[in-house]
């Protein structure tokens, strides 16, 4: 792979051509002389296959890895660098608190996506950034980082690790011990409160209960919604391809057939998709092809019958219109005003389902779920009844304010599965 230096304006930097270190050589220098360093491992990565290099580099330079919605999985979340995500929405309070900390910022194989940024001169100020991609056209599409690299993922990796490899044999690497361990005790003190006894459901409990039921080999397949945002908060993933976004702003209803894509491609490890009841209702049809083909997966659906992530954005403009998909259904007066009966729908076409609605409910019915779909091989859906309206943490501004609707997290037993425990 040649290595070639994109120059973005105002930067005064070097041109790669035979030699592609003399480009990626200055990035891990200047990265390795700041105080507090952070990288922001993108998507690229994990389609370079490069993770291994990237936790190796991580690993060698103890510098604490924040991983982007696309890059989930580079390194395992309760690894002692990962950070955190970083964000407006699909982001932890503890990753933005480490981010803000930052001097510099090593973003490799990332888009800077406005969701990810929020207002740029927040995410910017005081700090240095070096962007590595395979696109140039992305080097300097959000903003102009000090230095860019046009190169793929894997290949400016090892030259990264080469580099600190060499640092570390002569003794001239940073002892970044200290900041490590401080993005370490944010993760522990800096939680949402996942842990609610309330009925109808509170969407946090589900994401709690899924964490003990399904462990660190699952696959999980969502798209775009309140429950992507708030799965993406709450949930944990451990392996690179562990989190798939089918879809990364829509469209609608790819889950099942993504789900079902994932889980024939990999039939040995578990998959779980996540939607919410507009996304599920898109294409519900296609767990027919589930039941045809014999596919089996377990399918997670939060039902509060609302179009939750357009009902939170238009609190901003004081409306509530068009998002609500409830109805009295004549055929299952059980349901009250939520609408759509999945179970019967879910089961007419040729698959399981289970409907929960206490907190209580959910663990043995996760466990039930796996166990129907070994058994039948089939899709398997697991309902939970939700509230019909929560607001998720998210802010429209920038990652210094994100609002926290939910009372946090100040004892361990309001946040039992977080990857850390938390310190009071």
């Amino acid at each position: 792979h040649r290595v070639d230096v994109r120059v973005p304006p105002a930067a005064d930097v070097l041109r790669a051509r035979r030699d592609p270190a003399v480009g990626v050589r200055p990035a891990p220098a200047a990265h390795l002389a700041s105080e507090r360093p952070l990288i922001v491992a993108g998507g690229g990565i994990i389609n370079a296959d490069a993770s291994d290099l990237l936790v190796e580099f991580a690993e060698l330079t103890g510098v604490p890895v924040v991983p982007t919605l696309m890059g989930w999985g580079t390194l395992p979340d309760d690894h002692a660098l990962n950070a955190g995500m970083v964000g407006l929405q699909t982001s932890h309070r503890y990753g933005n608190a480490t981010f803000l900390e930052s001097d510099f910022v090593l973003g490799i194989g990332n888009r800077w996506a406005n969701r990810h940024t929020g207002n740029l001169d927040v995410y910017t100020k005081g700090r240095t950034f070096v962007h590595v991609d395979v696109e140039p056209t992305q080097i300097g599409r959000i903003f102009a980082p000090d230095y860019g690299i046009a190169s793929d993922a894997r290949a400016a990796l090892e030259l990264f690790v080469e580099v600190a490899k060499e640092r570390s044999a002569d003794g001239t690497l940073k002892d970044r011990s200290a900041w490590a361990a401080s993005a370490q005790e944010r993760k522990a003190t800096l939680l949402r409160r996942t842990h609610f006894d309330d009925v109808p459901l509170k969407p946090q409990r589900v994401y709690e209960e899924m964490n003990r039921a399904f462990g660190p080999e699952t696959r999980y397949v969502t798209t775009i919604g309140l429950s992507q945002i708030a799965g993406a908060q709450m949930l944990h993933v451990y392996k690179p391809r562990h989190w798939i976004n089918c879809g990364q702003a829509g469209p609608l209803g790819w889950t099942i057939p993504a789900a079902l894509g994932v889980a024939t491609a990999d039939p040995e490890t578990p998959v779980v998709a996540l939607s919410g009841d507009y996304d599920f209702q898109f294409m519900i049809e296609e767990l027919a092809v589930g039941a045809q083909h014999r596919i089996p997966y377990v399918h997670v659906l939060v039902n509060n019958s609302y179009l939750g992530l357009i009902r939170q954005a238009q609190r901003n403009f004081d409306i509530d219109f068009q998002v609500k998909l409830e109805f009295e259904n004549l055929n299952s007066p059980e349901l009250g005003v939520y609408g759509v009966d999945h179970v019967k729908v879910a089961e007419g076409l040729g698959c399981k389902a289970i409907r929960v609605t206490e907190p209580d409910q959910l663990l043995p019915a996760f466990e039930e779920a796996k166990k129907l779909a070994a058994e039948f091989r089939v899709p398997v859906v697991v309902e939970a009844i939700l509230e019909r309206v929560t607001n998720i943490a998210m802010s429209g501004t920038d990652i210094a304010s994100v609002v926290e609707f939910e009372e946090l997290a100040t004892e361990p037993g309001h946040a039992p599965t977080a990857v850390r425990p938390l310190a009071v």
